[in-house]
């Protein structure tokens, strides 16, 4: 049985929805289960970071990196660092921004250099970018082409629920059935 937790910020609620994606598709995978963690309630989860087999960052997009509260989580880690309690863990990484490029590559970037340096292991999608040759992408995962990462778009103006798409949300999914998969593996050695 692997353990993973989903630790994220949520500004205005839409990665909220990207982490509740990626929490369904670790549960799809039977023999894994999943914890969600808000950056601002991790002082209280240190233990459970500690003990998971596997932890899937999420941040939203501000300004071209991750939100600042999401750093603040990162930098929250410096006090065991040295002792490296991450060592050969999974990891994997989802962000969300409201412009349809906005950066987001940056942000993944950013989690998984965090991720180096805790000495974890990043799992990246292996879904291939979709192929529209008509202009749509209506129904296809990976619609915004990303390999490190899920990447999804929210209409600002549109509340959590309608946004981010569909396919966003399922891509989401994949990642985190995909991390629960490789975990279950690590942890039958």
């Amino acid at each position: 049985m692997s353990k993973v937790v989903v630790v994220y910020h949520s500004g205005y609620g839409h990665t909220r929805v990207m982490a509740d994606a990626v929490a369904q598709g670790v549960e799809r995978h039977s023999d894994s289960t999943c914890r969600l963690i808000a950056v601002e309630e991790v002082e209280a989860y240190w233990e459970v970071l500690h003990r998971a087999d596997a932890i899937i960052f999420g941040a939203p997009t501000y300004m071209g990196s991750a939100s600042a509260a999401f750093k603040q989580f990162m930098e929250a880690t410096a006090p065991f660092y040295l002792a490296r309690p991450w060592r050969n863990k999974l990891a994997a990484g989802f962000t969300n921004s409201g412009n349809l490029c906005g950066d987001k590559l940056n942000t993944l970037l950013q989690m998984a250099v965090f991720a180096a340096q805790h000495s974890m292991i990043w799992v990246g999608l292996d879904l291939l970018p979709p192929r529209a040759f008509d202009g749509t992408f209506d129904g296809q995962l990976n619609r915004l082409g990303s390999s490190l990462g899920a990447m999804s778009q929210s209409g600002v103006e549109q509340p959590p629920g309608q946004s981010p798409p569909i396919e966003d949300r399922l891509t989401a999914a994949h990642l985190g059935e995909r991390v629960a998969r490789l975990a279950e593996r690590l942890v039958e050695r």
